[in-house]
């Protein structure tokens, strides 16, 4: 990934791929704000992807308009915040308004020839278009956190892009699995999750290779991914593999939730909504 300059524009376009590839239940656009609606998935797909230049005023305006949508859902207002690519007004107004800033994460990318040189790990690897049970029981198991599975399989279900499941089998028992989705020129990496006793193993090594030469047939150069700074194992994988940072970002979460009657107000306040 040597020839790509990592400008704004290639940033926001990998957090939209990213978006597009984790898609909300409901998404309305303010501006070149998305605010993203998800009561029943994980959090990170209820919030607002705020990107773009605009002024102070423009800022408070908007923020106070995803204040409303999410009060009318009674959730909590997020913020995705990305210096590079969002109003350089956004992350300090949120700070003033009581915004905690949490979970810092790296948007991180590779050249997919170069991730298709990985070993295998001596695993059997496989690679469907639609998520198997075995797939989803092994992700689940890592990252379900006591969630709704319902509400995981629908997430998957809106997917619309081109989709690859990858499975490291070992014997007959799944033992890793993550998923690539393809995107103009590029295939995001989802759900990596190895079990514990196969962790060690280079079957995350495997899966990375299987989902980098789906990848290239796909037509697609690069590889990115999103990952939390302190997952240290993670971030120990994804270098061995070639992944470098592209732009780290954070989230701003509201200290409380706004009084729902607020969100009467919502349709007043979206004069400026494209659908």
């Amino acid at each position: 990934m040597a020839s790509i300059r990592w400008d704004s524009e290639t940033v926001r376009g990998l957090q939209e791929r990213a978006a597009r590839a984790l898609p909300a239940e409901h998404v309305e656009q303010v501006g070149d704000w998305w605010l993203r609606r998800s009561a029943t998935s994980s959090w990170w797909m209820a919030t607002v992807l705020p990107h773009g230049a605009v002024g102070r005023a423009e800022v408070e305006r908007q923020i106070e308009i995803a204040e409303r949508f999410y009060a009318g859902s009674g959730l909590a207002t997020r913020f995705q915040v990305c210096p590079s690519v969002c109003a350089a007004e956004l992350d300090g107004r949120l700070a003033e308004r009581g915004y905690r800033r949490e979970t810092p994460m790296s948007l991180q990318a590779a050249a997919a020839e170069h991730v298709r040189t990985l070993p295998a790990g001596g695993l059997d690897l496989r690679l469907s278009a639609v998520p198997m049970t075995e797939w989803f029981e092994v992700w689940y198991a890592i990252h379900g956190d006591s969630s709704d599975p319902r509400s995981e399989w629908d997430m998957l279900a809106r997917v619309t892009r081109p989709s690859a499941y990858a499975s490291a089998v070992d014997g007959d028992q799944v033992v890793a699995v993550g998923r690539a989705v393809a995107d103009t020129g590029w295939a995001g990496v989802f759900g990596m999750a190895t079990l514990p006793d196969a962790r060690g193993s280079g079957a995350g090594c495997g899966i990375l290779r299987a989902l980098a030469e789906w990848t290239i047939g796909q037509g697609a150069d690069g590889l990115y991914l999103q990952v939390e700074k302190d997952n240290d194992a993670a971030l120990a994988l994804y270098g061995r593999a070639g992944f470098t940072e592209v732009a780290g970002y954070h989230y701003r979460t509201a200290p409380f939730g706004l009084d729902p009657d607020a969100a009467d107000g919502y349709a007043d306040r979206t004069a400026i909504m494209e659908a």
